[in-house]
C-alpha cells in the first residue's frame, strides 16, 4: 500500500443495502483480529458454550437473524432480533431453561473474510458461512447457509461485535432456530 494512502481503498458492488466490497490491499493485522473473533464465535456455538455467546458482543450490540429476501428489500422483519448484550444472555438463558427443542448441536464452516477498516476503532467484515446441524441420532444435515455481515468494534482489550447481520439464503429454516447461528 503506498504510504500516503490511510486506508485500503474498496470496491463496493450489489444493491445499497446488500453491498459486498473487495479490498485491493489487505491490513493483515486486522484480518488476523477479524478471523481470530470469527474462529472464537463458531467454536462457542459449536462447543455449546452458549454462555459465552454474549461476550463476544458489544454492551449495546444488535444481533439479527434474516433472509436475504427481507435484507435486500430492507424489511425489518428479521427472525431474531436482539438489540443488547443483556437480550443475548435471556435467550441464553431461556435455550438451557425454558424451550423446548429436540437435542441437537451445530458445525460451522465459514469462508474467507473480506475486512475493511472503517475509522481506527471500526472495521466490517463479510463471510460466507454453512452451518450443518448435527442430531442427538447422529443424523447431520446441511441447516444454513448464508453470509455474516459484521461491524466490529476494535478499541477494547478484545474486538466485539456492534453489530452481527445473519443473511440466510433461504427462507426457509427447517425446524425451531433454537441455537445462535
Amino acid at each position: 500500500m503506498n504510504p500516503a494512502s490511510p486506508r485500503p481503498r474498496c470496491a463496493g458492488y450489489g444493491s445499497s443495502t446488500a453491498s459486498i466490497w473487495v479490498c485491493k490491499a489487505v491490513d493483515v493485522e486486522l484480518q488476523l483480529t477479524v478471523e481470530n473473533l470469527l474462529a472464537r464465535y463458531v467454536h462457542a456455538l459449536d462447543d455449546d458454550r452458549l454462555e459465552e455467546w454474549p461476550e463476544f458482543f458489544v454492551e449495546q450490540g444488535r444481533y439479527r437473524i434474516t433472509t436475504a429476501e427481507n435484507f435486500e428489500r430492507n424489511l425489518p422483519l428479521p427472525i431474531i432480533y436482539a438489540d443488547s448484550r443483556a437480550m443475548l444472555r435471556d435467550r441464553v438463558s431461556a435455550l438451557r431453561h425454558a424451550n423446548i427443542y429436540e437435542a441437537q448441536r451445530y458445525r460451522h464452516a465459514v469462508s474467507s473474510t473480506l475486512v475493511e477498516r472503517l475509522d481506527p476503532r471500526t472495521a466490517r467484515a463479510a463471510s460466507n458461512f454453512q452451518v450443518v446441524r448435527i442430531m442427538h441420532t447422529g443424523e447431520s444435515m446441511l441447516f444454513a447457509g448464508g453470509r455474516y455481515l459484521d461491524r466490529i468494534r476494535l478499541d477494547g482489550k478484545d474486538p466485539r461485535f456492534e453489530e452481527k447481520i445473519v443473511v440466510l439464503d433461504s427462507r426457509s429454516v427447517d425446524t425451531l432456530l433454537a441455537i445462535p447461528l
